[in-house]
């Protein structure tokens, strides 16, 4: 009897935890499908964006986590279709049929249909915009210092001026580290320029930062940013992004880099799935994490709209997938053996935000903190979730010396044509 064949597709949090969950399972066979052959630890993704980790420190090979596991096989492939009434997956390398399907491609980045935004403004989802965000803000000093000679303030203020769109996790945390590198890190590394004189602004169309924390947390939060430097403007809707800036409502501000952290949109397999779609186009599965039509597909991660306590869908956060894909593997198990897993419970861990050197808000349950034990905890999770000793070890190693020195070391333009079209 051949074994139950289960096709993963993506390598991200929720994928690679069903992956390894199901390794050396009796009877099991895995595919596991990714576009790119390395697993993203995304929460670190902005520190790869600022110049504080290299790329390698935050990823490993796929390959690498399963070449020991016989039964799982690691396949480079774009997935262009999904038919699950025919249990096959049409990728750009050919059919794939599958007993159990585990669909658990992510997100991108959403403009609020205006996608010709992301030229100017790119997002931070890949290892690609994030090298594409550090090229952009260091060629940003680059241009400012050789015209710090002939300019005068006025002239020199666009290219010293950074916008952030998005007031969540993921833009405070921007924000932040570029309130750090103009204040410490790039202090004295220019003749003709102030990095100290950089505006940083963070921007949010609603009435607060980091809305989905308590508000105690997010006045905190706004106040150490403001510590850093940064400006933050709430109640703002971007209306418009060219190379020359941003316009929030009927106000221009001219800032020649901008970095878009606010909204994501998930997978465009969706919209094959014939399934029905939230607002914000997930999918709807059921207590089982199933399309409810087809009880061998699930659905986990940002591609899914879960419910959890209060009929609430479940934030797109690493926690959600990890638990997601672990529950997935023993519910498939359990099904084998002619068995039935209880409905998937999110057990929430709470959530956790860095605003720079020495500056976190944390919040579990009823518990809320911030300052310097928060960033400490908030170290701490991001290093045990690092995949593998190397990665642990090259990511203390570049903590301890920016804590230490304030420089950061991966400070590299890496594209030739660094000349941008500012």
């Amino acid at each position: 009897m051949a074994n139950h064949k289960v096709v993963i597709v993506g390598g991200g949090f929720a994928g690679l935890n069903a992956a390894k969950s199901l390794r050396a399972a009796a009877g099991i066979d895995v595919v596991l499908l990714d576009r790119r052959n390395h697993h993203l630890f995304q929460p670190l993704l902005y520190q790869v964006a600022m110049a504080g980790l290299s790329p390698a420190e935050i990823a490993s090979p796929i390959r690498s986590v399963f070449r020991r596991a016989r039964n799982v096989e690691v396949l480079l492939a774009d997935v262009l279709d999904v038919q699950p009434a025919q249990n096959k997956v049409i990728c750009d390398i050919g059919e794939i049929r599958y007993d159990s399907l585990i669909l658990a491609c992510g997100a991108e980045h959403s403009y609020f249909g205006h996608d010709e935004w992301e030229d100017f403004a790119p997002g931070l989802k890949t290892l690609e915009q994030a090298t594409e965000i550090r090229r952009r803000v260091l060629t940003a000093f680059e241009h400012a210092e050789a015209r710090g000679k002939t300019m005068t303030g006025d002239q020199l203020r666009p290219f010293l001026t950074f916008a952030v769109i998005g007031g969540g996790p993921t833009g405070v945390e921007l924000a932040g580290a570029l309130g750090e590198i103009t204040r410490f890190t790039l202090s004295e590394d220019f003749r003709h320029i102030d990095p100290g004189a950089t505006r940083v602004i963070l921007i949010e169309a609603g009435p607060r930062i980091l809305s989905s924390f308590h508000e105690d947390l997010g006045r905190r939060a706004m106040r150490d940013l403001e510590k850093l430097g940064v400006q933050i403007w709430t109640g703002g809707r971007v209306t418009q992004v060219t190379a020359d800036g941003v316009r929030i409502g009927e106000e221009w501000l001219q800032a020649k880099t901008v970095i878009w952290a606010a909204g994501v949109k998930p997978s465009p397999l969706n919209a094959k799935l014939a399934s029905p779609l939230d607002k914000q186009g997930r999918v709807i599965v059921d207590a089982n994490l199933n399309l409810p039509q087809f009880p061998n597909v699930y659905v986990l991660g940002d591609q899914a709209a879960a419910a959890g306590e209060a009929g609430k869908s479940l934030p797109g956060v690493a926690p959600v997938a990890i638990q997601q894909g672990r529950w997935v593997a023993g519910a498939i198990r359990r099904r084998l053996k002619g068995g039935k897993a209880p409905p998937f419970h999110y057990k929430d861990k709470g959530q956790v935000a860095t605003i720079g050197r020495r500056r976190a808000v944390v919040e579990i349950g009823r518990l809320r903190f911030s300052g310097v034990f928060a960033w400490w905890l908030w170290l701490l999770i991001h290093i045990y979730y690092l995949i593998g000793f190397k990665n642990r070890f090259f990511v203390i190693w570049e903590w301890a010396f920016s804590y230490l020195t304030f420089k950061r070391g991966a400070r590299l333009i890496t594209r030739q044509d660094w000349h941008s079209p500012h």
